[in-house]
């Protein structure tokens, strides 16, 4: 049989059958094992930088046998990339021709912000496992989306593209002292995430002939088009995404969630403080009041207060990282460095072991993100980044920028998962979509 004729439910069978088969440290190994049909089928749904990217790692686990984008530019590239459609992939712009075939076992979502959560559900519905990029989501109704659906297909995985959750040297260790209570009662977190830029005004042309603009806005408000709202630089425009509060939050007050336990359905933070805060232009009731210009906030410190007393700070000022601060002594850990005291005097000799990495890997062996992702497929259990905590680690993400974009205190009840006591800032809670792009709810 073919790769490209091989169903997902034939590459479970067969993938039970290579469990006993060791896995490889590279993503450019082969996965399971070399026979060409033991590995996966994959489409790729966004193959801009990013996408790209992680395409040329799934293609060490598997043939790559379709690649999507809205602009045709992109589509045409990773066709012909020898790392990723080795000019025999399909190409599409509409994500549905890759979802509507059964011959793919695996999907790979690499779109803007604003389209993650409309193309994963309906992947998962399709039978698809997916691999999809941070921030998996736009608002906090959207968490709620993602994990039903993932709760109703447990037999699929899911894997959120946070990439240091496996950085075993900097961030594992560091969460390992703080479970640990290594650096005592924990009292602070700061996650410094960095500001949006300022820019604009950005003039209003007409889209370049090789990208479909309205399927490109998706859900979101129609509007002429401005280079710089497309591409990567959709990031700075609450449209499409929410600023640093969610591109790098979604990295460190993730880690900051799980260090401190806060990282299960029904907990998170009482209170969030937004009214240090500060946008490039001006806003009105939560929202810009001008269209040409970024407009997510570039200058912050939002206080993030939980039940316990614990206070999570996310802010644009000081070095990029997590800071923890205990009763006993504070560690600051980034993707470059972990330093502090404790570090220096290694609190945590003997304390960090191989069964600790093990056990932040819920059990798994420590490997990389796509190693996990595909070990999860082949063995069953929950990846390494999963859809449960990630929603969690958002929920602060978008509360911190509700209460920004109000620049005023909110209340969130974790339980119930619902603001309470303001109606303007639970109005921010979902937004309505453009008729036609509606987010299936399953």
């Amino acid at each position: 049989m073919s790769t490209t004729q091989t169903t997902r439910r034939t590459f479970l069978k067969r993938s039970a059958a290579a469990a006993a088969v060791p896995y490889f440290a590279s993503v450019t190994q082969a996965f399971a094992n070399n026979a060409a049909n033991d590995r996966p089928v994959i489409g790729c749904i966004g193959v801009g930088s990013m996408g790209s990217g992680d395409a040329r790692g799934h293609a060490g686990f598997g043939d790559i046998v379709a690649v999507c984008d809205v602009d045709s530019r992109r589509v045409d590239a990773a066709k012909n990339d020898p790392r990723i459609g080795k000019g025999k992939a399909d190409g599409y712009k509409d994500y549905r021709r890759v979802l509507e075939r059964n011959d793919i076992d695996v999907v790979s979502v690499v779109t803007p912000d604003h389209w993650h959560i409309k193309i994963a559900v309906e992947a998962l519905e399709a039978g698809k496992h997916v691999f999809c990029q941070k921030p998996l989501t736009l608002t906090l109704e959207e968490n709620q989306l993602i994990r039903n659906a993932c709760k109703k297909h447990k037999d699929l995985v899911f894997f959120v593209g946070t990439q240091q959750r496996s950085s075993r040297g900097l961030f594992l260790r560091a969460i390992n002292m703080v479970q640990k209570g290594l650096l005592g009662d924990i009292k602070r977190v700061t996650a410094g995430i960095g500001g949006g830029p300022k820019g604009g005004p950005f003039p209003k042309t007409q889209p370049p002939k090789e990208l479909d603009w309205d399927f490109w806005l998706g859900q979101a408000p129609k509007v002429e088009y401005i280079d710089k709202r497309c591409h990567y630089q959709f990031r700075w425009w609450y449209e499409y995404s929410g600023g640093k509060f969610t591109d790098w939050g979604a990295h460190h007050v993730d880690i900051g969630t799980w260090a401190l336990g806060q990282d299960k359905e029904g907990m998170g933070p009482i209170e969030i403080d937004g009214t240090d805060a500060n946008h490039p232009v001006p806003f009105e009731k939560g929202y810009p009041t001008v269209d040409d210009c970024y407009n997510t906030a570039h200058d912050y410190a939002v206080k993030c207060k939980f039940a316990s007393g614990i206070e999570m700070i996310v802010t644009s000022r000081g070095d990029n990282g997590v800071l923890f601060e205990g009763s006993k002594g504070r560690i600051f850990v980034s993707r470059r460095k972990i330093t502090g005291k404790p570090i220096e005097e290694k609190w945590d000799e003997g304390k960090y072991t191989d069964e600790d990495v093990t056990r932040l890997y819920k059990g798994k062996p420590p490997e990389g993100h796509k190693n996990n992702f595909y070990r999860c497929i082949r063995e069953g259990g929950l990846p390494l980044s999963d859809v449960y905590s990630h929603v969690q680690a958002m929920n602060t993400c978008h509360l911190s920028a509700i209460a920004a974009r109000l620049k005023r205190v909110i209340k969130w009840d974790p339980k119930a998962e619902r603001i309470t006591g303001d109606d303007q800032a639970a109005g921010l809670f979902a937004r309505k979509p453009r008729a036609g792009f509606e987010i299936p709810r399953v």
